[in-house]
């Protein structure tokens, strides 16, 4: 394949086996428009000049980009948001392509750093788990549905349930029929299937958490455990991408929305854009923190203390997730930084 010496933008559209490309010269012109098979487009950038190649993030981007990388091109994922506003006429894969090379031209458009592979691991092993967690809340409402109907009322949440499922089950003074029974049982078996699987995931992430520096510093943070440091690194790596910690914590959603007009400043909820994954983990770990944290010895307590006189229980909860979101970035662009207690000072004014 021939070397096209006047592009200095590749847009290429992903696929499972047939790619397009597309190349734009330095004035903006389309002047390369190809369909490739997934076989054929390492060989094809390997016979080209090094510049720019802009892919959407999907699945295979990061694969492709780091190989692209390994050839000295300057790789750019695109979120596919800031895609859908430069395609033009109707949708299809040559159009699609030339978006993507005419959105990486701006210079607001900001990439997503491509993933390492230990990255895209760890990653996986927190979708599964994220998925097995809901696969066990579904079949524990759904057993307890059908106990339900039986005139058994168990109470709520996943230890609750386990303690008193094999105790109702061996109670012969409760009308449950065989066939009910024998259906229980294969349930139970089950989720106890699904506790071990669980507890292997948890295990690999705790491991990982142990043994990575960024994961331990992480972990100094109040609020912040193993789950909540792997889940933040497989997402931003080294938090890079970010210039200051409020545009991480406005990535994950925990800003208000604004919808300001004629120089009036609207302000309401969360947005709720970016990461939903990590957005839970934080606010789990800011609820626990309420709970937890010895606000006598850590003048994040007194700030605490003082929001809850002003705010209800919820809003302070989310605002010291962003807290503790920006706590993480601080940590994890500045190395060996780490989270350190300071005794609230008195009639100080957080």
């Amino acid at each position: 394949m021939s070397n096209n010496k006047n592009v200095v933008t590749f847009g290429i559209d992903l696929a499972k086996s047939l790619f397009h490309v597309c190349g734009l010269d330095a004035s903006g012109k389309p002047v390369v428009s190809k369909k490739l098979r997934r076989t054929q487009i390492v060989t094809f950038f390997a016979n080209q000049s090094p510049c720019i190649v802009a892919m959407e993030a999907c699945a295979g981007a990061h694969w492709l980009g780091r190989k692209l990388n390994g050839l000295g091109f300057q790789v750019r994922i695109l979120p596919a948001q800031y895609v859908k506003p430069f395609v033009q006429n109707q949708k299809n894969d040559a159009n699609d392509a030339l978006a993507i090379a005419e959105a990486s031209q701006r210079p607001s458009v900001r990439p997503v750093p491509i993933k390492t592979q230990s990255q895209l691991h760890l990653q996986a092993l927190h979708r599964v788990r994220d998925r097995l967690v809901n696969q066990r809340t579904r079949l524990i409402n759904q057993m307890r549905g059908f106990l339900l109907e039986e005139g058994i009322i168990l109470r709520t949440g996943v230890g609750n349930f386990k303690s008193q499922l094999p105790v109702v089950l061996s109670d012969p003074s409760e009308e449950i029929s065989p066939a009910m029974t024998a259906l229980i049982n294969e349930l139970w078996d089950e989720l106890l299937g699904l506790e071990k699987r669980l507890k292997s995931i948890n295990s690999q992430i705790e491991t990982w958490a142990s043994q990575d520096q960024a994961a331990r510093r992480l972990q100094s943070v109040p609020g912040i455990g193993a789950l909540s440091a792997t889940a933040i690194i497989a997402a931003i790596g080294n938090a890079a991408q970010f210039n200051k910690a409020r545009d991480f914590s406005a990535w994950l959603g925990l800003v208000p929305r604004q919808h300001s007009t004629g120089g009036k400043t609207t302000l309401g909820g969360i947005s709720k854009s970016g990461n939903p994954y990590i957005r839970r983990l934080l606010i789990h770990g800011a609820r626990s923190c309420m709970l937890h944290l010895n606000r006598e010895k850590d003048r994040l307590g007194a700030w605490i203390t003082d929001l809850e006189r002003r705010m209800p229980f919820n809003k302070v909860v989310v605002a010291l997730a962003n807290k503790l979101a920006r706590i993480a970035w601080v940590i994890l662009t500045r190395p060996a930084a780490t989270y350190e207690q300071m005794q609230p000072t008195r009639q100080a004014n957080y």
